[in-house]
């Protein structure tokens, strides 16, 4: 009996160590929490986080706070479970956040590219809606093409078929809108001063093209820059837009409130949708945010996992956060997240 029970002991101790053992195994797997909030309209680590020079700025008596994901790269088994049954983290495949084909600095560094293009279309919109458009110009006109002899170098395409150039990107959309060999008549400002002119589009391979190189510009009086240490990758975007706006208009955008909210942002001012929606709504709660606003293309994933006591707004481009913000401040309800 007594062997036996030593046995049994022996049996069960070995079974708790292999099962510590195998709580301890590193998964494939990778934990999303709830990440740091950040007042774009404050300072992060002593440094105002968005920085404008040669231009008078005004002071805001709430918030405008971007939202972010932490990940957990290293997870144990325990880990994973822990993240399985809570309603505040994810647990996702590992490849879903760092791709078989990439390294861990590789995705870094494509989310600090990602970072910095989503500031340039953030300053890019929040410019436009302060009164300081997009010029898409001629950078070079190609020998022989459509348009030699009609445009040259430096003009100001303002127009094609009456409808506004509002950047390079919207210039293309409109030239290849129709069949090659259409004739547009494109609008341009030349030496200040403005005309028309109408171009038979070539056909380059299937491709309508008026045979034109183009850049863009954005003359404005001031500078600005954003500074914000580790965080990285395009959905700061949309918070970044209001804050420049904030910190340049009169007005107090956020009317004493704190605000959260999330989204890629391109310049054409279109916000669109993210990842890790649950993590921050809970981040955004926990900052004691009174609304949030959600792309609207993430709003079913909201409605499924939103937070109580905490409003969302949906939001399809940056006149929709504008036009939400105003709305609330004044003690109305913004346009809410549907499912569709």
């Amino acid at each position: 009996m007594r062997r036996r029970g030593v046995t049994v002991i022996l049996g069960a101790l070995i079974t708790a160590l292999l099962a510590i053992g195998v709580m301890a195994v590193p998964m494939p797997y990778v934990v999303l929490k709830p990440g740091p909030t950040v007042n774009t309209l404050g300072s992060d680590n002593g440094k105002e986080v968005i920085q404008v020079t040669k231009a008078p700025t005004s002071t805001s008596k709430g918030q405008l706070r971007l939202t972010t994901v932490g990940v957990q790269n290293d997870v144990e088994l325990v880990w994973a479970i822990r993240g399985w049954f809570s309603n505040q983290q994810a647990v996702v495949p590992r490849d879903v956040i760092y791709p078989p084909d990439q390294t861990e600095e590789q995705v870094e560094e494509n989310n600090k590219q990602e970072f910095q293009g989503s500031q340039s279309s953030a300053e890019t919109v929040a410019l436009r809606e302060l009164g300081y458009p997009i010029q898409t110009y001629v950078a070079a006109v190609t020998d022989g093409g459509p348009s030699t002899g009609k445009l040259a170098k430096d003009d100001i395409l303002t127009s094609v078929d009456g409808t506004p150039v509002t950047s390079p990107a919207k210039l293309t959309e409109l030239i290849q809108a129709k069949p090659a060999g259409t004739e547009l008549t494109l609008g341009y400002t030349r030496a200040g001063k403005a005309a028309t002119v109408r171009v038979k589009t070539a056909d380059d391979k299937g491709t309508p093209r008026v045979g034109v190189q183009i850049d863009k510009k954005q003359p404005h009086p001031f500078d600005v820059t954003i500074d914000l240490g580790e965080i990285g990758g395009p959905s700061a975007g949309l918070m970044f837009s209001l804050g420049i706006i904030d910190k340049l208009r009169p007005e107090d955008l956020t009317g004493g409130k704190i605000i959260a909210g999330t989204g890629t942002i391109d310049d054409e001012g279109n916000v669109g949708p993210i990842g890790g929606i649950p993590q921050k709504l809970v981040g955004a709660d926990a900052a004691g945010a009174q609304l949030f606003l959600v792309p609207k293309d993430n709003c079913a994933e909201a409605l499924r996992n939103a937070v109580s006591g905490l409003p969302m707004a949906e939001v399809a481009t940056v006149d929709d956060a504008l036009t939400a913000l105003k709305t609330f401040t004044s003690g109305g309800t913004p346009k809410p997240c549907t499912a569709t």
